[in-house]
């Protein structure tokens, strides 16, 4: 099971499962030619001389010239923050070098499964230039401190509508409340909302949208909580 993990994750760096057994197997066993990479994976040699000579191109071999030629990986974290630092160039040079856009009038988009809803949450957060309100689970809130606090550090006004209150997010806004459960509100500068529910599944949905109408009745939505926060007695930090 760890090493279907590992398998995935070196995916995610560029290299193709083949490789990525292939990668391991020298991680494990060390410096190691051809037929000896075959040997221990199973691999027939044609392809394991093609994966090798792909896994030098992308960094995460070296070769080793001799009487026979052998192969080393390269360690992990080398690998890894090789490719961060090369995409990290190649964004910056898209940012500068892509057309830029009309800005359009988001439609209603609906976003499925855990992990892109937290992602659009964390892009949202990241992105935002003057406001953030978000009604959330204290868990949820929790887990975005770092996002919440760098807005904050930037001087954006962060309002939060949750059931507790996280240490460690001076300057911002609370309303603290009843019971969030698995429902999340998130509008950001009065501009983009996203809504639904988040409980860890593939199968969680939320919708997101720039619609002017939708965002009017959603900011209002969101001044009502606070409304009845205060009505009934809820606590307000600021």
């Amino acid at each position: 099971m760890e090493d279907n993990g590992a398998l995935e994750k070196l995916g995610l760096f560029g290299l193709t499962r083949q490789e990525a057994n292939i990668y391991l197997c020298l991680f494990r066993q060390g410096e190691q030619n051809g037929y000896e990479v075959a040997k221990h994976t199973g691999i027939s040699r044609s392809n394991v001389y093609s994966a090798l000579s792909a896994l030098t191109d992308k960094g995460a071999a070296y070769l080793i010239e001799g009487s026979s030629s052998k192969y080393m990986a390269v360690p992990i974290e080398v690998f890894c923050e090789n490719k961060i630092q090369s995409l990290t160039r190649e964004k910056e040079y898209l940012k500068k070098h892509i057309p830029s856009v009309k800005k359009k009038e988001i439609g209603y988009l609906t976003i499925t499964g855990c992990r892109n809803i937290w992602d659009q949450m964390l892009e949202m957060i990241r992105t935002a230039d003057k406001r953030v309100y978000f009604s959330a689970a204290l868990g949820v809130i929790e887990k975005l401190r770092k996002e919440l606090s760098e807005a904050v550090a930037k001087g954006i006004k962060v309002v939060l509508i949750t059931d507790g209150k996280v240490d460690g997010l001076e300057g911002s806004i609370w309303y603290v409340g009843g019971a969030r459960e698995n429902s999340i509100r998130l509008i950001v500068d009065s501009e983009y909302a996203l809504t639904g529910e988040i409980t860890g599944s593939k199968e969680d949905t939320c919708l997101y949208t720039g619609q002017k109408n939708f965002i009017t009745v959603f900011k209002d939505t969101l001044r009502n909580e606070m409304k009845l926060i205060q009505l009934e007695g809820g606590e307000i930090h600021e």
